[in-house]
């Protein structure tokens, strides 16, 4: 496996920055995510890896060495798109293999079997080896396209949202198995994806990106309790984080405070003389979510107990101290 290091990396395309000098650093055997929503110039990111495109700007390493200029077939990359780009009139089985009898890295026919057997029965589609990528469910395709990646045995694997295009069942059990197959593996992995529980389920770390811009990197635990700004805040979490503003909480805090954040599970239910009277707007039992509203402002919060007021009643909610975030008037975090 490999280290990845994005040096400074730069990419235009016309008047549009796909990416505006990003720094980022992959350990050897780390799963990697990229998260961020449309546009932020997460694929455009996953290419310049390949080297499916080239920077405008900054260096490519890997190992410590600079393939900013290495063709994509030298670089040792595996890519899983998002569709499953499978040879639709090959079988499973051919198309497992089909990496590696390409000129460049032919393998003994004795080895692919063993290859394409034993990836089949890690991602438990052994018995599908003899039919037509056609007669493949969804769930199956895609396993199959993962498969021709892990057959390769590369340095890198890349995968752009591969699990974007299925159904909710369906993506929750090949995040188990992807899970399953890096712990397996000790692979290098760099995934991008715009879901919140892809990222925190499969990441050792993440990296939000926004409008080319790398805005935080960390652990999935990192980024949801100590976020550097309100954009990073907002992307971690369901629901979402509540955006108060300071003028709520009086001389609490510093003037440079503009706005005051707090998860929906860190609210509580106050006192008579404690918190905001508020108006329920909406509320869900079996979810243990509350939608309420103070002064025009939406607020949530999550009950694990039995609470579910009726819309349009009153209740007080408290945002604890120690609990809430502080941000300034430019969304960055205050200390």
């Amino acid at each position: 496996m490999a280290s990845i290091q994005l040096q400074g990396i730069s990419k235009n395309f016309g008047t549009v920055a796909a990416l505006d000098g990003i720094d980022v650093e992959v350990a050897d055997g780390e799963f990697f995510v990229l998260l961020g929503p449309s546009g932020a110039g997460k694929t455009t990111a996953l290419r310049v890896i390949a080297g499916l495109e080239r920077p405008d700007a900054g260096r490519v390493r890997m190992d410590g060495a600079d393939v900013t200029s290495m063709p994509p077939a030298r670089r040792d990359c595996s890519f899983v798109f998002q569709q499953y780009s499978l040879y639709p009139h090959l079988s499973v089985y051919d198309n497992l293999a089909f990496p590696l009898r390409a000129p460049m890295r032919r393998v003994h026919e004795a080895e692919i079997g063993r290859r394409v057997e034993r990836v089949a029965a890690t991602l438990r589609i052994e018995s599908k080896l003899q039919r037509k990528a056609t007669q493949l469910s969804g769930g199956e395709m895609q396993r199959v396209a993962i498969g021709r990646a892990l057959v390769r045995e590369p340095r890198v694997f890349l995968m752009d949202e591969p699990l974007s295009s299925l159904d909710a069942k369906l993506r929750e059990e090949l995040r188990v198995e992807l899970e399953r197959v890096h712990k397996a593996s000790g692979a290098t992995v760099v995934y991008v994806t715009h879901d919140q529980v892809e990222a925190t389920t499969l990441a050792d770390r993440i990296a939000i990106l926004e409008a080319g811009r790398i805005r935080q990197v960390g652990t999935p635990e990192q980024i949801y309790r100590s976020p550097d700004s309100i954009p990073v805040a907002q992307r971690l979490g369901s629901p979402q984080i509540n955006v108060l503003p300071a003028a709520w909480f009086g001389q609490q805090h510093a003037e440079a405070v503009a706005n005051v954040a707090i998860r929906p599970e860190d609210v509580r239910v106050g006192a008579r003389d404690e918190g905001f009277d508020c108006t329920v707007v909406e509320s869900s039992l079996l979810k243990h979510h509350v939608v309420a509203e103070y002064q025009g402002v939406e607020v949530r919060a999550r009950f694990m107990g039995d609470v579910a007021p009726a819309p349009r009643s009153r209740i007080r909610l408290e945002f604890p101290r120690e609990h809430r975030l502080l941000f300034d008037a430019a969304g960055q975090r205050v200390a």
